[in-house]
């Protein structure tokens, strides 16, 4: 089982981290890490999948910069977000949000700028940043291949219903750990749900383990994007 790290670290903002995979890539992943990580954390994940030799893909892992967290006692870290509590009454720092996910859609238009098409761009994410993901992917007007949100829920979910793109068709897929003790899978699963009355379809994978991700789930990564992306 592979843990991915939460702990807070003295940060600067480098340029993103990018794996291609073959020279000229034709699509693009851009994953967002968890709360108190970096853009590093993911990096191992592009190796685990072991693609198929004939995908070009490029691997985008940006940093978030550091921001005190009020649930972590005000401590500044590396997040996406302010987090003020972890449950649906919780205010939510929706000016962060939005500010991180402006920043993952202008991500996604360096790719489109660079010859990349949008229908081949997935937006991803571990956690907090699963959750800018998810928010983004089901926000934006881009006709793009999917989204993957990792250990996460779905934020700002009372502005969702009147934001959407109503891409009904959008390939999303949710994975979380059933022991997971920071982002409790009921919240990840009354996302899900939520999600679905507004008419899309949710390909969801629950495993046997805390926090983390584990190597079924990136075989069903795997999967997925050789799926979407139509990989031989």
């Amino acid at each position: 089982m592979l843990r991915r790290s939460q702990n807070c670290r003295t940060f600067a903002m480098p340029s993103p981290v990018i794996i291609e995979t073959a020279p000229n890539p034709d699509a693009a992943v851009i994953l967002f890490h968890g709360l108190g990580a970096d853009g590093h954390d993911f990096e191992p994940i592009v190796a685990e999948m072991n693609l198929p030799d004939s995908a070009a893909i490029r691997f985008i892992f940006p940093h978030a910069e550091a921001r005190p967290v009020t649930i972590n006692g005000g401590m500044a870290m590396p997040a996406w977000f302010d987090i003020l509590g972890l449950d649906r009454t919780a205010t939510q720092d929706e000016e962060g949000i939005r500010a991180s996910s402006t920043l993952m859609l202008s991500l996604a238009q360096e790719q489109i700028d660079q010859g990349i098409a949008a229908e081949r761009i997935v937006l991803s994410g571990f956690s907090q940043g699963g959750a800018i993901a998810l928010f983004t992917g089901l926000t934006t007007p881009l006709p793009i291949a999917g989204i993957m949100a990792l250990s996460t829920y779905l934020p700002l979910q009372d502005t969702i219903a009147a934001e959407h793109a109503g891409r009904h068709d959008l390939p999303i897929i949710m994975a979380h750990g059933e022991q997971d003790p920071v982002l409790p899978l009921s919240l990840a699963d009354d996302s899900r749900r939520f999600i679905e009355t507004l008419g899309y379809q949710v390909q969801w994978q629950t495993y046997p383990m805390p926090h983390s991700v584990c190597m079924q789930e990136i075989i069903a990564l795997r999967a997925w994007l050789i799926s979407r992306l139509a990989l031989s």
